[in-house]
Order: structure tokens, then C-alpha cells, then sequence
């Protein structure tokens, strides 16, 4: 199921949102080397990249760069611990792991990681923006993003794989909206034998992606799917915990259409 739209109306329009989806495009367009090339040297630039700029669960968990690291505590996921480690010293011994982490939040691997993320974000976004105002909406953003990335680190603290994507802080998002708008209707794009646009409630179209993560986190091929599902799972129970703190504004019930 993919989200298109929400029959949800905000007292104001959104600012923050647009601009964190603007800087999530621009990053990927002009600062990763997202466009390198698919052959072995193009992959290797956007994996030092990753490597240099992006957070690391090792780092994460152990508060320490690669570069200083014992090859011999990182996990061999088909990567040359000793030659990993080697690389870093080489490429960006002096790396900060908090700048990182937060840095990982606008980092992305593809074109359709990137969409999927923004879509998810401006469908959804607003209306959690609206409740929390541009300040609040900002700290509960970074704060579900940190989360989500110590959720997937946990679960794989050696691992030198970088973590890369907003789509924790948007779990973040997901689970607030659960929380507050369970019954706004949510205009959806099925893929099940055909293709249809059905109008489904919240708590269908989110429940059911957060059951998705949760299997797919626990199921025996998440090792090898190249997705974060922990993180997802992590930001969308952290956005729903953070509203007892962030104390969301009342608003005017909705007219659900």
C-alpha cells in the first residue's frame, strides 16, 4: 500500500516539512555522490561516503570512530574488517559519530529511497507539524531519527554497515499520526491481484505497515535485506511515546470527509 494523500485539514500551512523535504533533495542531487555509476568504482565512492559521513551501529554503540577501532570487534558482513578499517584511517580518521548520526538522517541510496521517504513525509508530516508547532515538530524529528538509528544499532552493535535514510525520523511521524488522527481517512494506492485508490483509515493504512517492519525486522532475511526495519520499529514507538512530552496542541475536531 502506498499513501497518496490524507482527507486531514491543518490550521496553517506546513513550512517545516516542505523544507526538510527540500534538503533531503538537495543533499542527495549535490552533496552525496548518489550519480557515481553503478559499476565497482561508483559503488565504492558512495560507500566511502557512507563510511566518512554516515552513522555506523559500531560507532554508534561504541562511541568510537572506526579509524580507532580493533578489526578484530567489527562484524565480517563480506567486508574485510582490517581493509574497513584501513579505509577510514585513510579517508576520514577525525570523524565525529554524533554529527554523523544526525547527518544519516538526509542520507539515502537511491532515487526511490529517497521518494518513498518524502511521500511519506508530505502526507503525513503536516498535520503533526500543525500540533506540535515548527520548534517542537523540529526536536521531535531529531529525536525519533536518533532513536530509530540506536534501535537498528542494538540489534546489530558490531555491524559496519552505515545507516543511511529520514525513514526513522518519519517512523517517528507515522506513530504520532497514528496516535492523534486513528480515523482520518488516508487516500491509497493497492496493489493486491489489481491495482486500485481506496480511502482507508489511519490505523489500517500505518497498523498494518508497522506489523510489516515488525515481521520483517524478526524474519530470518532482515540480515540480508539492506533495509533498517529496527529503526522504522524504533521511530514509530518513539513518536508515539513523545507526544506525552511534547503535549501536542488541541485543535478544532476535524470535519472527516
Amino acid at each position: 500500500m502506498i499513501p497518496l494523500s490524507d482527507h486531514n485539514p491543518v490550521s496553517r500551512k506546513a513550512l517545516l516539512c516542505p523544507l526538510l523535504i527540500a534538503a533531503n533533495v538537495i543533499i542527495f542531487l549535490f552533496i552525496q555522490p548518489s550519480f557515481a555509476g553503478k559499476d565497482a568504482a561508483g559503488r565504492e565512492e558512495q560507500f566511502r561516503f557512507n563510511l566518512c559521513h554516515a552513522s555506523i551501529p559500531y560507532e554508534v554503540i561504541h562511541q568510537e570512530r572506526l579509524a580507532d577501532a580493533d578489526p578484530s570487534e567489527i562484524s565480517n558482513e563480506g567486508i574485510n574488517p582490517q581493509a574497513l578499517v584501513a579505509a577510514v584511517q585513510q579517508d576520514c580518521p577525525q570523524k565525529s559519530v554524533w554529527v554523523s548520526i544526525l547527518a544519516s538522517l538526509f542520507f539515502h541510496g537511491g532515487l526511490l529511497h529517497l521518494g518513498g521517504n518524502m511521500l511519506f513525509l508530505w502526507v503525513f508530516g503536516n498535520n503533526i507539524e500543525d500540533r506540535l508547532g515548527i520548534g517542537k515538530f523540529a526536536l521531535f524529528y531529531l529525536v525519533s531519527g536518533i532513536a530509530a538509528t540506536y534501535a537498528q544499532s542494538i540489534a546489530s552493535p558490531d555491524s559496519a554497515i552505515p545507516l543511511i535514510g529520514a525513514s526513522g525520523a518519519i517512523a517517528g511521524v507515522l506513530g504520532a499520526y497514528i496516535v492523534l488522527y486513528p480515523r482520518a481517512r488516508v487516500r491509497t494506492l493497492i496493489f493486491f491481484i489489481f491495482i486500485t485508490v481506496a480511502d482507508l483509515p489511519a490505523v489500517v493504512v500505518l497498523g498494518l505497515w508497522f506489523v510489516l517492519q515488525v515481521f520483517q525486522g524478526a524474519g530470518p532475511g532482515a540480515a540480508s535485506d539492506n533495509v533498517a526495519y529496527l529503526a522504522h520499529v524504533g521511530g514509530f514507538v518513539t513518536g508515539m511515546a513523545l507526544l506525552a512530552l511534547f503535549r501536542p496542541k488541541r485543535l478544532p475536531p476535524p470535519v472527516w470527509s
